[in-house]
C-alpha cells in the first residue's frame, strides 16, 4: 500500500489539529480549575493517607520469639509489618508520617542492640550513625531497632528530597513522638534507659527540623496564627492556609501528651516561636491538632472536632489486628468520621497474613475533598496531588 497523497495528507491536518487543540484545552481548563479551587480550598478541607511508624522494619524472627517467650504473643504479633522506604509511601500517595524519637545528644546510646545477645548476632551494630549525636529513630530500645532511617536529620533529607522532587505536592504531616519509656530487662541484658525530653531535648527536635528544612518550607503555628491572640482562635475562625499557600510545605506535630509537651509550649504562648503543633485538649491556647485513635468509639467527637476547624489524625488499623482479619470496619469509619489524616500499617497487602487488607482513600485519591469540613463545591478531581 502506498502512502497517502500529499492532498489527503494534507486534508487530515485540520482535524488532527482540532483534536490536538481540543486535548490541550481541556488539559488547560482542568489545570486552570484545579488552581482556582486550591486558592479557597484549606487544608484542613482535605483528607490524606498516612502511615503509623513510617519508618519501622519487623524485627528479626527469633526477636520475635523471644517477645512472645518473655512478654507476649500479642506483643510479638503486633510488631509484625514493615513500613515502605519513605519515598515509595510518598509515591503511593502518603501525606503523613509518623517518626519514633530518642535523645542521644552524646551519641552512641543505641550503637548497641542487646537483644541480639541472646540470637548469636553481634549486638554492636558498627553503624557510625548510631555513635553520632543526635535524636536516633526506632520503635523501641535494644528490641524493635530496625528502622528505614536510624537518624532523625536522615528521615527528615530523605522527606526533603522527595519534596524538592515534586515542589507543588499536598502539604506533608509528619507526627513526632518522643520515646521515653524504661521497657522491662527480665534477663538484666542492659537494656538502655532513655534520656527524658526536657526543655534542652524539645528544642533540639526544634532545631534538628531547622537544619533540613528552610523556615519558608515549613507550616508552623506561627504562620496559621497570624494577628489572632491565641492558635486555638485562629483554628476556629477558619485560618489554615488554603492548599496554594501550603502546597510543597511540610508541617510537624508533637504527639507526646506528657512533661515533654509541657517543656516544648513553656515560654511559647500560643506555640509562638516554635516548629510543631501539639497535641492538645479544647480550649488550650495551642490547640489545633488531635489524635483520636478510633473512629468507632470516638467517630462523633473527630466528626465535632473536624466540624469546629481543628486537624484530627485517626487510625485505619492497629497492632496488625484489621490487616490479619481482613476487617474494615475501622477504616471504613476513620474515612467517615473526616479526620484529615487516616493512618495505617498497610499501604499495600501483607501476603503473610493470608488477606490482601490495607488501606487507601477512597475513590482512589491522593487527596479527597474532607467529608465533613469541606464545602459543597470541593471536587475531589481537582485536588491534585
Amino acid at each position: 500500500m502506498t502512502n497517502a497523497k500529499p492532498a489527503e495528507a494534507a486534508a487530515l491536518h485540520p482535524i488532527l489539529l482540532f483534536t490536538l487543540a481540543s486535548f490541550l484545552l481541556a488539559c488547560s481548563s482542568t489545570t486552570d480549575a484545579s488552581g482556582v479551587q486550591d486558592q479557597t480550598l484549606r487544608m484542613n478541607q482535605i483528607q490524606v493517607l498516612g502511615t503509623h511508624n513510617s519508618y519501622h522494619i519487623q524485627p528479626r524472627e527469633r526477636i520475635l520469639e523471644l517477645l512472645a517467650i518473655f512478654d507476649s504473643q500479642e506483643t510479638a504479633d503486633s510488631l509484625e509489618y514493615s513500613a515502605l522506604p519513605l519515598e515509595e509511601q510518598f509515591d503511593r500517595g502518603v501525606r503523613q508520617l509518623e517518626l519514633d524519637i530518642f535523645a542521644d545528644p552524646e551519641g552512641g546510646m543505641y550503637a548497641t542492640r542487646r537483644a541480639l545477645i541472646l540470637t548469636d548476632d553481634d549486638p554492636v551494630s558498627g553503624l557510625p550513625e548510631l555513635d553520632e549525636p543526635g535524636l536516633k529513630v526506632l520503635h523501641v530500645q535494644d528490641l524493635d531497632f530496625e528502622t528505614h532511617c536510624l537518624t532523625f536529620k536522615v528521615c527528615l533529607q530523605q522527606v526533603k528530597g522527595w519534596s524538592d522532587a515534586h515542589p507543588r505536592h499536598i502539604p506533608i504531616t509528619i507526627m513526632i513522638e518522643a520515646k521515653e519509656e524504661v521497657i522491662p530487662d527480665p534477663l538484666d541484658l542492659g537494656f538502655v534507659t532513655p534520656l527524658e525530653f526536657g526543655p534542652e531535648e524539645v528544642a533540639d527536635i526544634d532545631r534538628e527540623i531547622l537544619d533540613v528544612f528552610p523556615m519558608e518550607r515549613l507550616i508552623r503555628p506561627d504562620d496559621l496564627r497570624g494577628d489572632y491572640d491565641t492558635l486555638e482562635q485562629a483554628v476556629l475562625d477558619g485560618a489554615w492556609l488554603t492548599l496554594a499557600e501550603a502546597r510543597g510545605r511540610v508541617m510537624f506535630v508533637f504527639l507526646n501528651r506528657s512533661a515533654a509537651r509541657d517543656h516544648y509550649i513553656d515560654g511559647h504562648p500560643s506555640l509562638r516561636g516554635r516548629v510543631m503543633f501539639t497535641n492538645s485538649d479544647e480550649g488550650d491556647p495551642e490547640a489545633a491538632w488531635f489524635n483520636v485513635n478510633s473512629a468507632l468509639s470516638d467517630g462523633e467527637r473527630i466528626r465535632e472536632l473536624v466540624g469546629a476547624g481543628y486537624m484530627v489524625r485517626t487510625r485505619a488499623d492497629a497492632d496488625t489486628q484489621q490487616a490479619r482479619d481482613d476487617d474494615y470496619t475501622l477504616q471504613e469509619a476513620a474515612f467517615a468520621s473526616g479526620g484529615q489524616f487516616v493512618s495505617t500499617d498497610y499501604v499495600v497487602p501483607i501476603p503473610d497474613f493470608g488477606t490482601d487488607y490495607f488501606a487507601e482513600i477512597p475513590g482512589g485519591y491522593v487527596g479527597r475533598c474532607n467529608p465533613i469540613s469541606a464545602p459543597a463545591s470541593c471536587e475531589s478531581d481537582l485536588i491534585r496531588p
